[in-house]
């Protein structure tokens, strides 16, 4: 086999350092004070400053809150769209019953709606079901998105044989056996991306937590909004919080992402 020559290590090489230079970016400014960034070369190493401007942040705002906030509803979020996901997708793939592919086809065009389009009437659903200021109002409108079944309905059309299936059944599973034991495992590796795009999507999601959330019960990136919301900006004190903010998602990353390398080596071999 032919090994990969200089240029290919050399593009991948830039190509990791761009991705992580904006996290140290944000880490080095953490580290110092602000006034870095009037100097007319910033300094590239980090200062000693950097656990000073993160105690900063838990006093300046309910950050451990906002954490813990934000740990519940991704988990959530990221847990029930995994599952009705690959439910719903190995459903549709698999499964024969009336008005399959218009409600297929339902569910796809949902992707074009803007969401901004749906935030007035389901504020006032919100309302009405009393949830407005709870993380509730924040995670039931995400339990299932359309973008997660349709990606897991497509990967299940090729990753599950209707072979396999139907030996399963014949041998007497019921089909949510088949779906645990014969679905579940051909699928991880598209539902372990989905679970890191899914957690990523909703540890991040500023405006739908900010119009439904009470100002006392936040999650970590309306605490950040309120770092900046001060006629001055103190960038070491945002970035350090910035910086704590990242480190679940990359957690996160380096979790799921062995699942997916797994699985995608696991493919190349039965290939």
């Amino acid at each position: 086999m032919r090994r990969a020559g200089f240029w290919i290590y050399g593009l991948l090489g830039a190509f990791v350092l761009g991705s992580a230079f904006p996290f140290y970016w944000s880490y080095l400014v953490a580290s110092r004070d602000s006034g870095m960034l009037t100097e007319r070369i910033p300094p590239l190493i980090p200062g000693g400053n950097f656990w000073a401007n993160a105690q900063r942040v838990f006093d300046s705002v309910e950050f451990w809150k906002a954490l813990v906030n934000s740990v519940i509803v991704a988990g959530a979020v990221t847990f029930s769209t995994v599952l009705f996901s690959t439910l719903a997708g190995f459903a549709f793939a698999k499964l024969r019953f009336r008005g399959r592919d218009p409600l297929f086809l339902f569910i796809v065009a949902t992707l074009a709606v803007p969401t901004q389009l749906g935030i007035i009437p389901l504020y006032m659903s919100m309302a009405d079901f009393g949830w407005v200021g709870g993380l509730w109002a924040v995670m039931v409108p995400n339990l299932v998105t359309a973008l997660g079944v349709f990606w897991m309905r497509q990967y299940t059309l090729d990753a599950v044989p209707f072979e396999l299936v139907e030996a399963a059944r014949m041998d007497g599973c019921s089909m949510i056996r088949v779906y645990w034991h014969v679905c579940l495992p051909a699928v991880r590796p598209a539902a372990a991306f989905l679970a890191m795009f899914t957690f990523m999507t909703s540890w991040n999601d500023f405006m739908w937590p900010l119009i439904v959330l009470d100002a006392g019960n936040p999650t970590v990136q309306v605490a950040l909004e309120k770092l900046q919301s001060g006629y001055y900006i103190d960038y070491s004190l945002v970035l350090a919080g910035t910086t704590l903010a990242t480190i679940p998602i990359l957690i996160v990353f380096v979790a799921l992402g062995r699942q997916i390398v797994a699985g995608i080596m696991q493919g190349a071999v039965k290939g």
